[in-house]
């Protein structure tokens, strides 16, 4: 490869880690709200229902875009694969958990949204961290 391909490439992927990155973000904070409009239905509140299934829309785009993003970082750089996995994992499981919800099986749909917090915090975390020279201590 060439230094001028080499150059292409890190262009490329700066600019697809920092898609990922907001995507990544945007995801996290779209789980919080998911969070919160959660809270408000189990406190009996009929308006959160609608909220929060709109708001469920909204994480599978959201999803989707981190999952594109992952995906053409790692087609850019060919570093490692998991961000791209665990991104389509978020995503797939995101359908899932909707359904489920919507089936009104909260006993399956609270732990899949603990396990796509965790997933989406894992990807937000690599975003920022993995391509980072390792710090040596003397």
């Amino acid at each position: 490869m060439s230094n001028i391909e080499s150059a292409d490439r890190t262009a490329a992927g700066s600019g697809l880690r920092t898609a990922l990155r907001v995507t990544a973000v945007l995801c996290a904070l779209e789980l919080l709200f998911q969070g919160a409009t959660a809270g408000q239905i189990f406190s009996g509140s009929a308006a959160a229902v609608s909220v929060h299934g709109g708001g469920a829309i909204v994480f599978h785009v959201l999803s989707a875009l981190m999952l594109i993003a992952a995906a053409l970082l790692w087609r850019a750089v060919r570093g490692s694969i998991w961000p791209t996995v665990i991104s389509a994992l978020v995503f797939v499981l995101g359908l899932v958990q909707a359904y489920i919800g919507d089936r009104g099986a909260l006993s399956v749909h609270v732990p899949l949204a603990i396990a796509l917090t965790f997933g989406t915090v894992w990807v937000l975390a690599w975003s920022y961290l993995a391509g980072r020279p390792a710090r040596h201590s003397v």
